[in-house]
């Protein structure tokens, strides 16, 4: 199957590893808070194109500049609303980026501990930074910022990998029952 990638979705259950029974639990978004300066930046710009009416003899000087202000604005909010945090029965991984997609995955079995970091807007806008420990030297994965309702997200992680492991446990009783 030949499928290219789409420049306004993720797409994050095309990394699936579906023939292992694997699903997706919870698929995190950027909180909302991240927003607040790409859309002003939007607006400026959008200000300053309208601006661009009132002066005559610059006009043009100030179309660009909106122009520009309001494409970084725009670039950046799709940037953000692209950049996903995945946890699933097996792993958690995180796919962003518009133009070049970079996927990085961490199986549960390698989390040695969750940081949750959450400042005072974080605390009063209810979200968090997730910093993830593993057993890897050099891992992808590390930190994740601004996600949603953060104490509800490390306690799924947390259950998710209590899961993970009380199956694999059984899964390697299982398979020693069977080879011996």
């Amino acid at each position: 199957m030949n499928h290219r990638p789409s420049l306004f979705d993720p797409e994050v259950e095309r990394y699936l590893l579906v023939d292992e029974g694997e699903f997706i639990v919870d698929e995190v978004v950027k909180h909302p808070i991240c927003m607040l300066i790409p859309g002003f930046l939007t607006l400026v710009g959008v200000a300053i194109m309208f601006l661009s009416t009132w002066f005559t003899h610059v006009w043009p000087i100030f179309l660009i500049v909106g122009v520009v202000v309001a494409f970084i604005g725009l670039t950046k909010f799709h940037d953000l609303s692209m950049d996903r945090f995945v946890i699933t029965n097996m792993r958690v991984y995180r796919v962003e980026g518009v133009l070049s997609r970079h996927v990085a995955t961490m199986p549960l079995t390698r989390i040695l501990d969750i940081s949750v970091n959450q400042p005072l807007l974080g605390m009063l806008f209810n979200y968090g930074h997730f910093i993830f420990e593993s057993a890897a030297a050099d891992q992808g994965l590390r930190k994740i910022t601004f996600v949603s309702n953060p104490t509800v997200r490390d306690l799924t992680i947390q259950r998710v990998i209590q899961r993970a492991g009380v199956r694999a446990m059984a899964m390697a009783q299982e398979w020693n029952d069977d080879g011996s």
